[in-house]
């Protein structure tokens, strides 16, 4: 064995030996040393990634528990699907750059698509050093067993850059910024946030691009507008921030009245997004126009920690608007669901006229286990394009090239609920009652 083989082996050993109990067997191979200091301590034991019956789980189907995470990871197509319309593998032999696992390791990784927050959500990020060596274990074959890379990068604490740098503000008269924050999230706790806030334009404008910054452990942020039937009475206060649960976790029913009413106008789950209409497409911003702003927060840490939101709505000349961005609302509204019944709902939707679909998103109640969205009619009829399992934070799939849509084609939505309450449950705006919409962007063609 070369000399330089043996040294890692041994640096190994001695390593791994003064990081275990002197009962615990001496971890052997580069991928033993990930689970042993990073995937039990910051994954599987946080409860996000232990098991399947974890609350998290149907948002990232992945477990990282001893014995089964490598399975999970290597070679394996990922649950995220702007990560999968991009090529990636949770973990791809050889090469890090479409190796998901990476992606999501790196506080600062402004890839085009949004591949959601970086890991671990709510607790310290890895160090440089502990980044590094599975960078280096993932471009030398991902292997299950041997020293592939240096140990010595796991006892490098030097953190990861996590300066927070608000997004400048768009030169004037080119857009509009919002700010939610600074605010604090209490130890152990996730916080989930509403604020109705002003874009601060007197008059109408054309946005062509989004662009957000979040402080790091932020869960999503989306931003709704209200449904024109909205009562008065429920329309927040501005620039209120309305908590969704109380500090001892419950709901909050003022917060959980007005969420009844929301549709969508834009969404992301990164850090960082930069997001642009096609060139000649923006969606048109009334006049005083004001928007409620949703920001989720975890921290599993034992201190506070601080939340902070930038978006920034950039305006494009409306001489250059070619094509208007509507909003997409396809909602059903015949769902009765029998209590303890497992039922898939299926509503089409049919065009009256030729469009294309930019983007979709999806939005049940707390029943909702499953929603996908089928093209109905055309070459790609029953083609799914969209599935999601997490009801609470859907995501937001853009299409390049937009799906295409002629008179008498359109969508479907295919969704599965599971009322496990002991009362029939309808279509509804209250949290108690159930929805099936699809929301997204269209032009007309």
């Amino acid at each position: 064995m070369p000399q330089a083989r043996i040294a890692i082996l041994f640096s190994a050993l001695l390593i791994v030996a003064g990081s275990c109990d002197k009962n615990e067997a001496v971890l052997s191979s580069s991928f033993e040393l990930i689970q042993s200091r990073v995937f039990n301590p910051s994954c599987a034991l946080s409860s996000c990634h232990a098991s399947g019956a974890d609350a998290t789980f149907n948002e990232h189907h992945l477990v990282l528990a001893d014995g089964v995470s490598y399975k999970n990871l290597v070679g394996v197509d990922p649950h995220n699907a702007n990560a999968l319309a991009d090529g990636l593998l949770r973990v791809r032999p050889n090469d890090g750059e479409t190796s998901l696992l990476l992606h999501k390791l790196h506080i600062e990784d402004h890839h085009s698509s949004d591949y959601g927050n970086p890991m671990p959500l709510g607790l310290q990020k890895l160090s440089v050093g502990q980044v590094e060596f599975i960078k280096q274990w993932i471009e030398a074959g991902a292997p299950k067993t041997g020293i592939v890379a240096d140990p010595a990068l796991m006892d490098d604490f030097q953190k990861q850059e996590e300066e927070y740098l608000p997004l400048a503000p768009p030169a004037p008269g080119t857009g509009y910024q919002v700010s939610i924050g600074p605010f604090t999230i209490a130890p152990n706790f996730e916080r989930e946030i509403f604020v109705y806030k002003s874009v601060g334009n007197a008059t109408e404008f054309f946005v062509n691009r989004f662009e957000v910054r979040m402080r790091p452990n932020s869960h999503h942020l989306v931003v709704y507008n209200f449904e024109p039937d909205i009562p008065s009475s429920v329309v927040p206060a501005i620039d209120m921030v309305r908590d969704l649960r109380n500090p001892n976790n419950s709901l909050n029913p003022a917060t959980l009245a007005t969420m009844g009413f929301h549709r969508f106008v834009f969404g992301c789950q990164s850090p960082y997004m930069d997001y642009q209409f096609p060139p000649g497409i923006a969606l048109r911003i009334p006049a005083g126009m004001k928007y409620d702003f949703n920001s989720h927060y975890a921290n599993r840490e034992p201190q506070s920690i601080t939340g902070e939101v930038n978006i920034n709505f950039f305006s494009v000349d409306p001489g250059t608007v070619t094509k208007e961005a509507r909003t997409l609302y396809l909602s059903n509204t015949d769902i009765q669901l029998e209590p303890g019944s497992t039922e898939t709902i299926i509503k089409t939707f049919i065009m009256s006229g030729s469009i294309s679909v930019h983007s979709v998103t999806s939005h049940t109640h707390e029943l909702g286990e499953k929603f996908m969205i089928r093209i109905v009619g055309g070459p790609r009829n029953n083609e799914v394009v969209y599935t999601n399992t997490d009801w609470h934070h859907p995501p937001f799939i853009t299409f390049d090239p937009p799906i295409e849509l002629t008179d008498g084609q359109g969508l479907s939505s295919e969704v599965t609920y599971h009322n496990t309450r002991s009362n029939l449950v309808v279509f509804g705006l209250k949290s108690t009652d159930e929805m099936g919409i699809i929301f997204g962007y269209f032009t007309e063609n």
